[in-house]
């Protein structure tokens, strides 16, 4: 969320930079952007972590279970 949020703030610094000639402000609004599509990409790689991480979980559980099973027979 907070991505999206620096990506619009960044592009309304951008805009109002460009309406009034003002470099730095078009500048700042740009760094904004390109921070806000950061951190939103970091976002979706933290969920996709999170993603593999829980399946790696399910399967190890998965395996442990089966091991049980395997030495009860016995």
């Amino acid at each position: 969320m907070a991505g999206k949020t620096d990506q619009i703030k960044g592009k309304a610094k951008e805009a109002v930079g460009d309406l009034t000639g003002n470099k730095n402000l078009k500048a700042e609004g740009e760094a904004d952007r390109s921070a806000g599509e950061a951190k939103e990409k970091v976002g979706h790689a933290r969920e996709k972590i999170e993603e593999v991480i829980e399946k790696v979980g399910h399967t190890v559980e998965e395996v442990i279970d089966k091991s049980k099973d395997s030495s009860h027979r016995k």
